[in-house]
């Protein structure tokens, strides 16, 4: 089975698929052509989901919402930043960082009083830094080796327990038997009152623990959002789920196990 994952060698989607043992690595452009792919039948797919530093991935939520794919595993990395060079510190000119790595560093990179420009990966950063004179990129170590940047100032990053969760997703639902986590998309109908009180409510009076709920805007007008809810799988999972779509849509993105923590 090829697993497709964000390109170019050397992102940490990338470097978790090489440590995850995948065989037949398919590496593309963005997370939205990951997503395309796998709902072409090209292979199941694996994207960042969230950061402990900066939340979550914005584009992995919208494919999510887009696509008629499911989620069929979540797996953890801790991630380390680096600014890496090919000249020192003191020539450097213009750092280059993808957006959500901008924000995991953005303590140390708040000082830094030069240019620094967003790419759409980490390894698209290192390109960048090796094209451009005195430029810098932030990367991670695998990323500054494979292409021969040297490393000038070391883990940069907000919080040394950086972490960011990585789902696996798939035309194809996964099976329920050793499911520890459920994941859907509630898309409102109405807007009242105590109508997320309500929703929530479902889960409450079955004391299913919810682990994450997060507002996406959906797309239909300022003001309109859905929400992405996480919880832990339970028995009753199936009897909420269905109380829950008497009241409101809902898009289930399926049941699935956490394979730990990857380093």
């Amino acid at each position: 089975m090829t697993t497709i994952t964000l390109g170019p060698e050397g992102t940490f989607s990338h470097e978790l698929a090489l440590k995850m043992g995948c065989k037949s690595i398919h590496l593309a452009s963005t997370i939205h052509s990951i997503f395309s792919a796998v709902a072409n039948g090209e292979g199941v797919g694996i994207v960042p989901l969230e950061n402990s530093e900066a939340g979550g991935v914005g584009e992995t939520l919208d494919g999510l919402l887009r696509y008629p794919l499911f989620i069929t595993a979540e797996m953890y990395m801790p991630i380390h930043h680096h600014l890496a060079s090919q000249v020192p510190l003191s020539r450097m000119r213009v750092v280059y960082a993808h957006p959500q790595t901008h924000e995991q560093c953005s303590e140390y990179l708040d000082k830094w009083e030069g240019p620094i420009i967003h790419t759409s990966s980490n390894a698209s950063s290192a390109l960048e830094a090796r094209k451009t004179p005195n430029a810098g990129a932030i990367l991670s170590a695998s990323a500054a080796s494979l292409y021969k940047i040297p490393v000038i100032v070391a883990n940069i990053e907000n919080n040394p327990s950086n972490t960011t969760r990585f789902i696996r997703i798939s035309r194809k639902q996964s099976h329920t038997d050793g499911a520890q986590k459920c994941s859907i998309v509630i898309d409102p109908s109405t807007d009242r009152a105590g109508l997320l009180h309500d929703l929530l409510a479902v889960f409450a009076r079955r004391t299913i623990n919810l682990t994450r709920i997060e507002s996406r805007p959906s797309k239909r007008g300022m003001g309109n959002y859905v929400f992405f809810l996480d919880y832990a799988w339970s028995p009753d999972t199936f009897q909420a789920l269905d109380e829950l779509k008497s009241i409101t849509t809902v898009k289930e993105l399926g049941c699935y196990r956490n394979i730990g923590v990857i380093v």
